[in-house]
């Protein structure tokens, strides 16, 4: 069984059925919370709202020709894997929402609990999808086109800075703002949400160790329970003027309280600051080979 596993068929088919699932609760998100209580799209949908308002042309129909030259991009930059994926992904999405839509099912009349309860279930649709290397097409092409300039911004600040402005867009042609700000509420939580499918919870820690036995606390840490690289940077005392050695740490955080003990144990006059590190790539951590 195990071998079969790391065939890359039983890896594909892994793949679409992951992405089908996105699918399928992308759609539920979508019909029976953020539709019926007219929380906007953002994306292709949004820009398509916004042209059918001033031109009256049907909303189905300028989707589709906004995402034929978006995925002849994607074909073009990400290969055939990536658009085939987000076919997938986008024509399974928007079969269900039409077939959700004869349900008539309402999860909620109150923006508010639409918006965030919306935001986490869409969050999470779009989360599964976008780890397994699909999208639901659009503006979702665009943004991954965007990540490989821009890689130090993660994937959902990206998006919640575009579909903002869509949103914005659309509340100052239709003069719907109280809506718009609702839409924006769910677009925060589901870019938060899609965050922590792609990079995980922030349960790493940076540490910095100032201290006279800097040595023994090296050899401490490399060996010990904590079992973490260490790096050694050259540090001067802006008063004394003394030399001393600035050890720096990446651990996980179950780990600083054992860190911790192992600091006071060694030297109780040590210097140890903590602060949050976020996406952790390399040994022991997440894998650097491939940016979401």
């Amino acid at each position: 069984m195990d071998k079969v596993k790391e065939t890359p068929v039983f890896k594909k088919v892994v793949k679409y059925l992951l992405i089908m699932l996105g699918a399928l609760i992308y759609a539920i998100a979508f019909q029976f919370f953020m539709f019926p209580n007219a929380i906007v799209a953002g994306g292709v949908t949004g820009i398509a709202m916004i042209i059918n308002a001033i031109t009256h042309w049907p909303v189905g129909v300028m989707i589709i020709v906004m995402n034929v030259p978006l995925f002849l991009i994607s074909w073009r930059h990400f290969g055939l894997e990536y658009m085939l994926a987000s076919l997938v992904g986008m024509g399974l999405s928007s079969v269900l929402v039409d077939l959700f839509a004869v349900s008539g099912i309402v999860a909620t009349t109150d923006p508010m609990l639409a918006a965030i309860i919306g935001g986490v279930i869409k969050g999470a649709g779009l989360g599964i999808i976008y780890y397994c290397n699909g999208s639901t097409g659009g503006i979702d092409i665009v943004i991954k086109f965007l990540r490989q300039r821009y890689n130090h911004i993660n994937f959902g600040t990206i998006m919640l800075i575009v579909d903002a402005a869509i949103v914005v867009a659309y509340a100052l042609v239709l003069n719907q703002y109280q809506s718009a700000m609702y839409s924006i509420i769910a677009m925060y939580v589901v870019t938060k949400v899609v965050d922590l499918f792609l990079y995980g919870i922030d349960n790493s820690a940076l540490c910095y160790i100032i201290s006279d036995q800097s040595g023994e606390l090296t050899n401490m840490i490399l060996s010990g329970h904590v079992h973490r690289g260490v790096t050694i940077l050259e540090g001067e005392g802006a008063y004394s003027h003394e030399k001393k050695h600035v050890l720096m740490c990446v651990v996980k955080r179950t780990q600083l309280p054992e860190l911790r003990r192992l600091v006071r144990s060694v030297d109780e006059r040590a210097f140890f600051v903590v602060t949050d590190a976020k996406n952790v790539f390399g040994k022991g951590f997440e894998s650097i080979s491939e940016v979401r």
